[in-house]
Order: structure tokens, then sequence, then C-alpha cells
């Protein structure tokens, strides 16, 4: 009896630990900014998102850190 109850706890442990670690997953990247379809050719070709530095570098928009 008391192996089968440990046996629910852990799965249920187990359960919650995936969700939690799912929906981090989810946010970090809903909250990504994809840079990766933009083509350009001048700094202006790129969109402007407030806090982020956007540059035309080598064809592509990437943020300068």
């Amino acid at each position: 009896m008391v192996r089968g109850k440990n046996m629910a706890e852990t799965f249920k442990f187990v359960y919650v630990l995936i969700l939690f670690i799912s929906i981090c997953f989810v946010i970090t990247i809903s909250d990504s900014l994809n840079l990766a379809d933009y083509s350009c050719i001048k700094d202006k070709d790129c969109p402007k998102v407030k806090s982020f530095n956007i540059r035309c570098r080598k064809g592509f928009c990437v943020n300068i850190l």
C-alpha cells in the first residue's frame, strides 16, 4: 500500500513539473523577438521595436546587445 501511494505521488510530482516547464517554455518563446524573417539593406528596413536595438547586418535584421 505504501509503495502504491509513493508511486502516485511521484507521478503527480512529475506531471506538475512537466506542466510548469512547458508553461515557462511557451512564455519564453512567445516573448522572444523573431527577426529571422526580416531581410534588409539598410538599418531603416528593420522593424522598430521598443527596448531592442535592431540593425541590419549581412542582409538580415539582428538585435545588437
